[in-house]
């Protein structure tokens, strides 16, 4: 190794994909009013998983070709895939805290592990079933829908596996509120073209992301993202907002408040509101909409509670 430099290096096995059929159901999930899930059969259980690996043991794979330290990322991708089957929990969190201790227990060579899933989506079929239409048991399609993620850091304190960070979100949730958006009183200079909107449909992108404050809560208090999503429709279709900000404000109050677990929790907006077109002679509510201009607008919030 070359003494001049320092080296901070990672590889890993990116997006490995798995489908569990028949997993542990998940039961038990407290009901909150603003959601109807309360757990999942969990028949299929489909995910894909990156396992990144840190450490300076790998230094000489870099600098001499020495492979003698290097675990192959074929090997993790098989690891995975093999714990996946004897995995008993119920929840892709849990899972991930299953393979971060496997990983650092298995590989003497891995200082610190960073393991990411992002949920694959698929929703039963609805077929008939005794004379009417219900949710199939055997059949699922794949959804282009919003989707549950979470990822995990794992270290060694001596002889035991440590958690050093971690973030659970639902990602990708792409919403239109028709009415009951509003965006005015905004800076006016030469270069404002865009009117107040009194009115107007929003057309949001949102990715929110939140932390435990004790992280047995994982297992303990566990937040079902289906949950934090049902809350973003249910705050999104009854608060009158004034803008993007607004409104991810008020959300993230309100899920501080309904989960005590959680510490903190973040947003990232965009705004993708379309631009009106075309009005009704004699109805205003009647527009016609189209797409605007591609660039748009982006906003951040973190919440935390204060220690």
């Amino acid at each position: 190794m070359n003494d001049e430099y320092d080296y901070n290096i990672s590889y890993g096995k990116i997006a490995i994909p798995l489908y569990r059929v028949y997993a542990t159901p998940l039961t038990g999930v407290a009901p909150i009013p603003e959601s109807a899930f309360t757990g999942r059969d969990n028949t299929l259980l489909a995910a894909e998983v990156d396992v990144e690996v840190y450490g300076g043991n790998f230094v000489a794979a870099y600098t001499e070709g020495d492979n003698s330290n290097v675990v192959a990322t074929d090997s993790m991708k098989n690891f995975v895939l093999e714990h996946a089957l004897a995995f008993e929990g119920s929840t892709l969190e849990s899972f991930l805290h299953l393979l971060g201790h496997a990983f650092l227990t298995a590989y003497a060579q891995m200082e610190h592990v960073r393991l990411t899933g992002r949920e694959l989506p698929f929703t039963a079929a609805i077929v008939p079933q005794h004379g009417s239409f219900a949710a199939s048991n055997v059949l699922f399609k794949h959804s282009n829908d919003d989707f549950a993620t979470a990822s995990f850091d794992f270290a060694r304190a001596g002889e035991t596996v440590v958690i050093t960070g971690h973030e659970c979100g639902r990602i990708g949730m792409q919403l239109l509120k028709v009415t009951g958006s509003s965006f005015t009183n905004f800076v006016r200079d030469d270069y404002t073209t865009l009117p107040e909107r009194v009115d107007r449909p929003l057309y949001l992108y949102l990715d929110t992301h939140w932390k435990y404050a004790d992280l047995n809560d994982i297992h303990q208090r566990y937040i079902p993202a289906e949950q934090v999503r049902d809350m973003i429709y249910t705050i999104f279709h009854e608060f009158v907002s004034e803008s993007i900000q607004h409104l991810v404000h008020e959300i993230g109050l309100r899920l501080l408040k309904r989960f005590p677990q959680m510490a903190e929790v973040s947003f990232t907006g965009q705004n993708r509101t379309r631009d009106p077109m075309v009005v009704s002679e004699t109805d205003p509510r009647i527009k016609v909409y189209s797409d605007p201009f591609s660039a748009y607008g982006s906003i951040t919030l973190t919440l935390a509670r204060k220690s």
